[in-house]
């Protein structure tokens, strides 16, 4: 029987860190050794599958990390990310980082942890997401030069609980449209005389409705038609087995920085 790879949930009493939880303890090929949480955690002692709805499974959640995991997926929130990052470079721990909301300094700061293990810092798991990030590339490319001009209009939905807006999800698809297509101003929703909409820009829309567990759009307006990509999250689920493919992927990689493309195969 092949080993089971041995994985620590970091955020493991949020909502996502629970669903991990649920999802890594049904799989064949994970083995949860440990669930992290900050000190100050109400939640400290209380066993990870209790919390996440699947039964006890002898794993509590703990501040510190003892024994060395195969993997670690995180998350949890910016301050817990970076705390994790430390860990993972001191301790060449492959790190899964789904945490979002990073400033600049933050996401430099974790992306040097691959100096010293592998990671991915990605701003959305969804295998579909990143799909459609790869198909926004291709469209971007493909439409860009166009005579009559294309405008990018990024709409995303989620749900009230979020605290960050637009999502980082919705910038990385901006991303990825500017440097195919060259845009250099984004702008984050519409007020006012705004005038003439130039085509140098990337419009941003953040919607905050309900338990909504993510949707975003990606449109490309033209004179006479429209292209759109829509990719809609159903449950939180989506972007659980997104990091746990992750997980699998990186586990056994070398030092550096690994994308969903590359857990995808794309």
């Amino acid at each position: 029987m092949t080993q089971r790879i041995q994985l620590a949930v970091n955020g493991a009493a949020g909502r996502m860190g629970r669903r991990i939880v649920a999802l890594a303890a049904a799989d064949d090929e994970l083995q949860i050794v440990a669930a992290l949480e900050h000190a100050d955690s109400t939640l400290q002692g209380a066993d990870a599958g209790e919390l996440a709805g699947v039964g006890n499974l002898g794993i509590p959640i703990t501040a510190e990390l003892v024994d060395r995991p195969d993997v670690i997926i995180d998350f949890s929130l910016p301050a817990g990310l970076l705390a994790i990052a430390r860990t993972c470079a001191e301790r060449r721990i492959p790190l899964v980082a789904a945490t979002t909301g990073l400033s600049q300094e933050e996401r430099d700061t974790v992306l040097a942890t691959s100096q010293e293990a592998p990671l991915i810092l990605a701003p959305n798991m969804s295998m579909a997401v990143n799909l459609g990030m790869k198909l926004v590339g291709e469209a971007s490319k493909a439409l860009n030069g166009r005579g009559d001009g294309v405008d990018v209009e990024i709409i995303e939905r989620h749900h009230r609980f979020k605290e960050d807006a637009p999502s980082g999800t919705a910038l990385k698809f901006g991303e990825i449209v500017a440097e195919e297509m060259g845009q250099t101003d984004h702008v984050h929703g519409r007020h006012g005389a705004t005038g003439k909409r130039p085509q140098s820009e990337i419009g941003y829309h953040a919607l905050r409705t309900g338990d909504n567990v993510g949707e975003h759009t990606i449109v490309f307006g033209m004179m006479g038609e429209t292209l759109e990509v829509t990719v809609r999250g159903h449950t939180r689920d989506s972007y659980a087995y997104g990091a746990l493919a992750a997980a699998k992927f990186l586990a056994s990689q070398s030092a550096g920085l690994y994308t969903m493309e590359d857990v995808l195969g794309l």
